[in-house]
């Protein structure tokens, strides 16, 4: 599997976006918008499988501004650090990076097909917000924090929509996720997957305190069926 560095340039400096491409080289596009650990083991791993599933990959280095390639450990110190780092991260501009790297990986040789949004956590609240701007074949959203307040925006978004979340999760609470799957209930291609027992981050299996061995497999395999099934 070959991987490699590209570069996006914006008006106010240039980032990193991690590239991994599947065997045959060519492909549809998924912007991989990760977790406030930054571009770090977990996401290396989701994307090497996604690439492996025939995905051209793109993960955005969101922290730029702040620290460039940050990567903390799934720790309790790690944790800490990447929760005062998404403390300062300025949203709008995560949203705005984000669409220049989803158009820089269109714009790739080995872009074929169409292209989806995945992402995780802080990338699940910037993915949800990315596609009432842009139109993509697919948006996956798992946890992610913003999205029971910004439930108006489903009204913007014509893209096919999952949102995952852990059912006990102590930051996203039950009722909150009870906002997003009353505001998706009735509307074709919105899809919600709860995982009752599961709290938040639950697929990442570099952070133990976290990761429900039960739960993930199951909403893995959820989103890809929706990839495979709006993207091919």
């Amino acid at each position: 599997m070959e991987a490699r560095t590209e570069t996006v340039t914006v008006a106010d400096g240039s980032f990193d976006l991690h590239l991994w491409l599947p065997e045959r080289g060519r492909g549809p596009v998924v912007l991989l918008i990760p977790e406030i650990w930054g571009v770090g083991p977990y996401i290396r791993k989701v994307a090497e499988d996604l690439a492996g599933l025939g995905y051209v990959v793109g993960a955005p280095d969101l922290f730029w501004r702040l620290r460039p390639n940050w990567v903390a450990d799934h720790d309790e110190a790690g944790l800490a650090a990447s929760l005062k780092m998404a403390a300062e991260f300025d949203v709008p501009h995560g949203v705005a990076d984000s669409a220049l790297a989803l158009a820089h990986l269109k714009a790739l040789p080995e872009a074929g097909g169409g292209a989806a949004v995945l992402g995780f956590c802080l990338g699940g609240s910037i993915g949800y917000l990315l596609a009432a701007t842009v139109e993509v074949d697919a948006v996956l959203s798992f946890y992610g924090s913003a999205v029971p307040d910004a439930t108006g925006l489903m009204e913007k978004i014509t893209s096919p929509v999952l949102f995952v979340f852990g059912g006990s999760d102590p930051y996203i609470p039950r009722e909150r996720v009870a906002k997003v799957e009353e505001a998706a209930a009735g509307r074709p291609g919105i899809e919600t997957h709860v995982a009752e027992k599961a709290g938040h981050a639950f697929l990442n299996h570099e952070a133990p305190q976290f990761y429900d061995a039960e739960a993930a497999p199951v909403a893995w395999a959820r989103a890809v069926e929706f990839l495979r099934r709006h993207l091919g």
